[in-house]
């Protein structure tokens, strides 16, 4: 899965900006997984075993360490997305580039000056542009797959389902259960927003998205989708 995760890096990359390190060179093994999850606490403890991503500020350093458990990779090599998309690989890829976008983002923001890449606030902006821009990796590979390259209002039900509304939100932390119910009802609005763009007017759209913070992303969804008046 080495050049999956580096073509799905400069993908990202050149939608946005390079991250300035390596982010394959931040991949962690299992046993620092675990060593990691002990010291984030309780609440670390409720993510994604098959998946994520550790941030630590310290000094001038942003430590970035993304875990993929051995059955996703193993999962993903099995039904290699690169060969289709399908109900049997679509959450284990989500899981996949949702990683590297948090590992992305994070980086930029930090080389931006964003004081505290740990705080809610941040999480769910890298919760929520995680969605969006896994949301738009997905396309590319369903497009490619389509004869004509277009892919239909059926496809992007289906990602949508996968993104934003398979997920139960059961956790016990009210903090995580808000962050992704939240961050899961904008980017089910927002990507609806996007659809309706052209291709060139949506990455310009979501190049301007990305560098805001989260209170200003949730406040251009709901602006967008705002009923127009009629003059």
């Amino acid at each position: 899965m080495s050049s999956l995760f580096h073509d799905i890096t400069r993908l990202l990359e050149r939608t946005y900006a390079s991250a300035g390190v390596a982010l394959e060179d931040c991949i962690i093994p299992e046993q620092r997984c675990a060593q990691l999850t002990h010291l984030a606490g309780a609440q670390a403890r409720e993510l994604s075993h098959l998946a994520r991503t550790f941030l630590r500020h310290s000094g001038d350093n942003l430590f970035i360490g993304i875990y993929y458990s051995r059955w996703l990779i193993d999962h993903l090599e099995a039904h290699d997305p690169r060969r289709g998309l399908s109900d049997a690989n679509i959450g284990s890829l989500i899981s996949f580039v949702e990683e590297i976008d948090h590992a992305l983002h994070a980086a930029l923001a930090f080389r931006r000056g964003v004081p505290d890449v740990t705080a809610e606030p941040f999480m769910r902006n890298l919760e929520l542009q995680a969605r969006v821009d896994t949301y738009m990796v997905l396309l590319l590979f369903v497009g490619f797959f389509r004869k004509t390259q277009r892919v239909s209002l059926a496809d992007r039900r289906w990602l949508r389902f996968h993104l934003f509304q398979r997920e139960s939100h059961d956790y016990t932390d009210a903090d995580l259960r808000a962050r992704y119910m939240e961050t899961a009802a904008l980017g089910l609005k927002y990507t609806r927003l996007l659809d309706a763009l052209n291709a060139a007017r949506r990455i310009e759209e979501i190049r301007v998205f990305h560098a805001l913070d989260y209170d200003e992303k949730k406040a251009r969804i709901l602006q967008l989708a705002a009923p127009r008046q009629k003059e």
